[in-house]
């Protein structure tokens, strides 16, 4: 176990990034109040220990967090590979909606606007954030790939996606990552988006891969969390009954971690690396964070390797959990399966 990353491809790209990345998201947005100077420290620290893949979208703070990230992307950029999306759309006098937009004119509308607030001439992954069905997908990456071929994108990325929806985008255009939610509270893209990937030889991207805090332990009801704001008090299997029972489903992960002297996240996060040589495709998950002290962590899981019986062990959680990962589950791929 080290405390550094090693490099991979991401997809066909020809781009190279950090094993692991960073999920900036809850800088600005779902996670309550954040600590911007703590955050910033955060962010350079993962630079020095070898992380090089950051992500963001349009969404996250409503723009904000593009512009965070804007001075530390263009301070090293040729060492950050910035990734960001489209596709989510809110409005500023209901906080509580969420639309999915994919037409052409929208994303040319879009990648423009990250480009100024991140204050770069091009970006290095566009991700469509989520997938409007009665918006042909064909067209939506078509117009994505006339944004490569102007410079303003380098790679192609989705997220939430189908195995089909996949396929049918790479044969409009090479698309380079596939980012979706995966962990061992979350295992529902194995059915057709991770063989796809496999496939097609796309780059496997995880969000929340430790169940939005809760596979680490640090809380085990979202009745914890005093921000009432905080995004996971609107999760199902976060709250009542099914965080009591889901807390449970932990054990193993417990167990484990005292045995090896390393951390729940740390377990967590090897499970995921783990499955890069049983699914025979390339994983980087993007654990979000704003401390220093669980960045340090979440790196060094990078190079645990888990053995076989520790991964039968950990193998039948998924199925044992209660409550979906959305109050509204539409606004995921598990519908389109």
């Amino acid at each position: 176990m080290t405390d550094t990353l090693p490099t991979t491809a991401l997809g066909n790209s020809g781009i190279q990034v950090s094993a692991q990345g960073l999920g900036c998201m809850g800088i600005s947005d779902f996670y309550g109040p954040s600590d911007l100077t703590e955050s910033r420290a955060t962010l350079d620290r993962a630079l020095e220990l070898g992380v090089t893949l950051y992500d963001t979208a349009d969404v996250y703070g409503s723009g904000n967090n593009e512009e965070f990230l804007s001075d530390f992307v263009r301070a090293d950029r040729d060492r950050v590979v910035l990734a960001t999306k489209f596709g989510i759309v809110r409005k500023a006098d209901d906080p509580t909606f969420r639309g999915i937009e994919n037409s052409p004119e929208y994303i040319r509308g879009a990648v423009d606007a990250s480009l100024r607030r991140l204050g770069i001439d091009t970006i290095d992954l566009y991700y469509m954030h989520r997938r409007n069905p009665a918006i042909p997908l064909e067209e939506s990456v078509g117009a994505m790939a006339e944004l490569v071929a102007q410079g303003k994108v380098r790679a192609l990325g989705l997220s939430e996606v189908t195995g089909d929806e996949l396929r049918a985008a790479y044969a409009v255009h090479p698309i380079a990552a596939l980012q979706s939610e995966w962990s061992l509270f979350s295992r529902d893209v194995e059915r057709t988006a991770v063989p796809a990937a496999a496939e097609l030889g796309v780059t496997f991207v995880p969000y929340s891969p430790l169940g939005r805090g809760f596979l680490t332990g640090s809380f085990s009801t979202a009745d914890e969390l005093t921000d009432r704001t905080d995004f996971r008090h609107f999760q199902p299997r976060y709250s009542g009954d099914n965080a009591a029972r889901n807390a449970e489903l932990l054990a193993p992960l417990r167990d484990i971690a005292d045995a090896r002297g390393i951390s729940l996240a740390q377990v967590a996060l090897a499970w995921l690396h783990a499955q890069a040589g049983v699914r025979g495709l390339t994983v980087v998950p993007i654990p979000g964070t704003r401390s220093r002290t669980r960045l340090a962590d979440n790196v060094a899981a990078a190079t645990i390797s888990l053995t076989a019986d520790e991964l039968a062990t950990l193998e039948p959680i998924a199925d044992k959990v209660v409550g979906d990962r959305y109050a509204d589950m539409s606004f995921t791929s598990v519908g389109r399966e």
